[in-house]
């Protein structure tokens, strides 16, 4: 498993831990992604928009905050996901004093 911490994800803030389960090629081009991913209290992915896929983040602990498509804001629990398609845009950010811990799978669109 590859393990990886990066700044400012989708121009968000703080440092992101990423565990990656599976490799875009062990995906066979499916998905992209499939990773446990931490936020640090005040951590965020920012907001951004799929294009070609979608992303669903499953909450494992803590409570985060999303911006579904600039729509609304909801605070997620954990075992409750949300799933942002293709074509809509969504952030995470973690507000609480906990980490937050979820899984994020990005799922390629079928080709018309």
């Amino acid at each position: 498993m590859r393990i990886e911490d990066r700044n400012n994800v989708q121009n968000g803030k703080g440092t992101v831990h990423f565990e990656y389960i599976l490799t875009a090629e062990e995906m066979h081009g499916y998905n992209t992604l499939y990773a446990r991913i931490t936020l640090k209290p005040g951590c965020s992915v920012g907001y951004h928009v799929h294009q070609g896929n979608g992303e669903d983040y499953f909450i494992l602990s803590g409570h985060p905050t999303i911006n579904d498509n600039n729509e609304r804001e909801v605070v997620l629990h954990p075992g409750e996901h949300l799933f942002c398609p293709d074509g809509r845009g969504h952030s995470i950010i973690n507000n609480t004093s906990e980490d937050v811990v979820f899984m994020a799978l990005i799922v390629t669109s079928p080709k018309v």
